[in-house]
């Protein structure tokens, strides 16, 4: 007496089955860090515009976008309001720049303002500046430890502010 097909057929799907529930697969995550870069250059210049005229101007000797922020390194960057901006670091987050690191920053009017951590809007043209800084403008001097300054409207609002203003007399 021979196997029959049909018993043999049904012996293999029960042990492919049986195989199938009894044995578990396992995906172990890398322990390192997932490379998520997406583009890196060096010394580039980037130029943003709308479609009357250019918003403003950045160059940056080293530059790597990473998940969607742009970070640049050794900063240039400047606009209608804004002479000159430098900074070692600056992350594009959105419509604002995160600045760390030995920031000027060069009015064509008004103050000019050293600090080591701010944060710029570009759409407001704000700027915060969130760590010790000190503003000059021929011998006027300021110095405090936060500062909000709107670049369109000329208006400043500091904490713990420490100033030098001579005036001229009438």
């Amino acid at each position: 007496m021979g196997l029959k097909l049909e018993t043999l057929i049904a012996v293999a799907i029960v042990a492919i089955l049986s195989v199938t529930f009894m044995v578990k697969f396992t995906h172990k995550p890398s322990d390192g860090k997932l490379f998520t870069k997406e583009l890196e250059f060096t010394n580039t210049t980037f130029t943003e515009v709308d479609t009357d005229t250019m918003q403003g101007r950045a160059f940056s000797t080293h530059g790597v976008r990473d998940q969607g922020d742009l970070t640049l390194y050794n900063l240039m960057y400047h606009t209608n309001n804004i002479e000159l901006l430098r900074t070692k670091k600056g992350t594009y987050k959105g419509d604002k720049i995160y600045l760390d690191g030995n920031i000027t920053v060069n009015q064509k009017e008004g103050f000019d303002y050293s600090a080591e951590h701010a944060i710029y809007d570009k759409k407001t043209k704000i700027l915060d500046i969130t760590s010790a800084f000190t503003g000059v403008m021929d011998r006027n001097t300021i110095h405090g430890y936060t500062l909000r300054y709107d670049m369109q409207k000329k208006e400043a609002f500091g904490k713990k502010i420490d100033a030098v203003v001579y005036t001229t007399e009438k």
